[in-house]
């Protein structure tokens, strides 16, 4: 149901007693109504939502849980992600991230805690939910003996939206994804990253006010993992609020308004990626040790020299160690040689993510392979 408020066209969830305020659209009404519950001309808001008469979170989640068996894949995270920002949730493989996407997403069940998605609870209202968020999981979605064009009209069509409608949204999403000259070769033929770009465009037919991004660009090459960066920028420029999982540090330093790091199924730390990076020193110094089996000295002469801790990866042979000044990398390196450790290769910087990563949870992140916890939990 429409209604004005403040001179302004606002969509009531029925059934929910809250509005949410509309953005634009493809300029027509697509309404889904589901259960009792319609929300018609959401478009892109830029995650702005008038609620009750005040502001609310697009995604506001407390304690959530989610246990298969024995094992707590998220165990008791919280999460707020502010109308208009990328928000990442950084994290290996196994600690929880497609987890809590899911649950948001209304596709897990919630076993305990809260969420609330433009303060719509997601337990109670899931047909709502599933109006206000775009899904875009880690692997394609699209069907490889159609082509993107049939791909794009029949998930318009799936979706309740005209056919005329639904030849027009293709058109226009396959333009702006740089899609055009691909639009009618069957998706057999398509790279990973225009797949990866073709199951973006489909999440976006509904023009979703926040949109769920799982790894996006896993297993893309680093020029095709630029251009979806560039799409992701211009998502947000163009109004879109992002909720963004990573296993690359990269690709969260590069994109997130704000990082919240997991594992294990835990929060283990949250801000800015130039807040988090200050946590654990102004400087970095590096040092990769010719024997690796000398790590144990090494960082004892690091304790010794700064009384500060060093991350230790000791099957690389490698030191990173924190420092407030830039300058007692020399104290380390003369203590280092008086005390017989031999370098292979030494340098000082600001503290990357991988550094952030090492220090909160004492092991790298491993982007290559499945992790040991709780992959398997994840992909159900």
């Amino acid at each position: 149901m429409r209604e004005a408020l403040g001179g302004k066209a606002f969509v009531r969830a029925e059934g929910t007693g809250r509005s949410v305020k509309p953005g634009r659209g493809w300029g027509e009404t697509r309404g889904v109504d589901s259960g009792g519950m319609s929300i018609t001309e959401l478009g892109r808001t830029g995650g702005s939502s008038v609620l009750d008469g005040g502001i609310e979170p697009a995604v506001r989640a407390q304690g959530l849980v989610k246990a298969f068996g024995e094992h707590r894949a998220v165990d008791g995270i919280d999460l707020e992600v502010r109308p208009g920002e990328i928000f990442g949730v950084l994290g290996p493989n196994g600690a929880g991230k497609t987890t809590t996407l899911r649950m948001l997403a209304t596709l897990l069940k919630i076993d305990a805690g809260r969420a609330e998605i433009f303060g719509v609870d997601v337990a109670g209202n899931p047909h709502v939910i599933r109006q206000l968020v775009g899904v875009t999981g880690q692997y394609a979605s699209v069907d490889e003996h159609l082509t993107a064009r049939e791909n794009l009209w029949l998930f318009s069509r799936l979706q309740g939206i005209a056919a005329p409608r639904a030849r027009r949204i293709a058109t226009e999403l396959l333009g702006q994804f740089g899609l055009e000259e691909a639009a009618d070769k069957p998706i057999a033929q398509f790279s990973g990253g225009m797949r990866r770009r073709l199951d973006l465009a489909a999440s976006l037919i509904t023009r979703p006010p926040l949109i769920f991004l799982d790894e996006p660009t896993t297993g893309l090459d680093p020029r095709t993992r630029g251009q979806m960066w560039d799409t992701i920028r211009g998502l947000v420029a163009d109004g879109c609020t992002l909720l963004l999982t990573t296993q690359y540090l990269d690709e969260a330093d590069q994109l997130a308004d704000r990082v919240a790091v997991i594992d294990h199924g835990r929060k283990v730390a949250e801000g800015t990626p130039d807040e988090l990076k200050t946590a654990v020193g102004n400087s970095t110094l590096q040092l990769l040790l010719a024997e690796p089996d000398e790590v144990p000295v090494a960082a004892e002469v690091v304790r010794r020299v700064l009384g500060s801790e060093p991350v230790l990866s000791p099957e690389q042979g490698r030191l990173n160690v924190p420092l407030d000044q830039a300058d007692l990398a020399a104290d380390v390196l003369i203590a280092l040689r008086t005390a017989g450790v031999s370098i292979s290769s030494v340098s000082v910087a600001k503290p990357s993510l991988d550094e952030v990563f090492l220090a909160l949870t004492g092991h790298e992140t491993d982007a290559s392979g499945k992790d040991g916890g709780n992959g398997t939990e994840e992909s159900r």
